[in-house]
């Protein structure tokens, strides 16, 4: 398994992470469309590279994952792209709920500059259950320099909240959602994850 930051790669992977991304959280993307070719083409164009990073197995994109800062967004979305394939309709109301929820993404706590932001966390349906997500949170967390990570995940999502909590993250916080029953979100869990230093650091 090769882990690199996406804007490292050789060649242009952008298709294989929407991919990936929308495979991973369908479950709320198909409000905008159920069909999920068009959703990949939607996606592809977001990622900023420079703060995603991705596990490579033979030569394939096996998981993802962005780290960042509160001043710099993981994605970015253009509109002109979302009125493309979803349509002018259905690509609005997209772009205005995705660009607040993803670009202008809001933490219910002040992320500080030694603070990483760990978002978009998805591994490819064929390497589920092989540890590629797990390699790829240790890497970003042993090679990035903040001193403390956070990430947010549904509190139906317990294999998700399992594996972070085996990576040494805890929960700090929760907030309730409205709508849950439409959702299938309760709440929102807010974990943190304190880096140990070395000793010489």
């Amino acid at each position: 398994m090769n882990i690199i930051r996406a804007s490292e790669s050789e060649s242009n992977r952008r298709n294989e992470m929407s991919t990936i991304f929308v495979d991973g959280f369908y479950q709320w993307l198909n409000y905008f469309s159920k069909d999920k070719a068009k959703l990949y083409k939607t996606f592809a164009h977001m990622f900023n590279e420079e703060v995603f990073y991705t596990a490579v197995v033979d030569d394939r994109i096996a998981a993802i994952a962005a780290c960042t800062t509160n001043n710099i967004p993981s994605v970015r979305l253009k509109y002109s792209e979302f009125r493309k394939h979803l349509g002018l309709f259905m690509g609005s109301i997209a772009y205005v709920i995705l660009n607040k929820e993803f670009e202008k993404k809001q933490y219910p706590f002040q992320l500080s500059e030694k603070m990483g932001a760990i978002e978009f966390v998805a591994t490819s349906v064929d390497y589920r259950g092989q540890g590629v997500a797990t390699e790829l949170l240790i890497s970003i967390i042993h090679s990035t320099s903040y001193d403390e990570y956070v990430l947010e995940v549904a509190d139906t999502n317990t294999s998700a909240i399992k594996l972070y909590e085996k990576l040494g993250f805890a929960e700090f916080m929760r907030i309730p959602q409205k709508h849950s029953e439409k959702s299938g979100v309760n709440d929102l869990v807010y974990m943190k994850h304190v880096k140990v230093k070395e000793v010489g650091d």
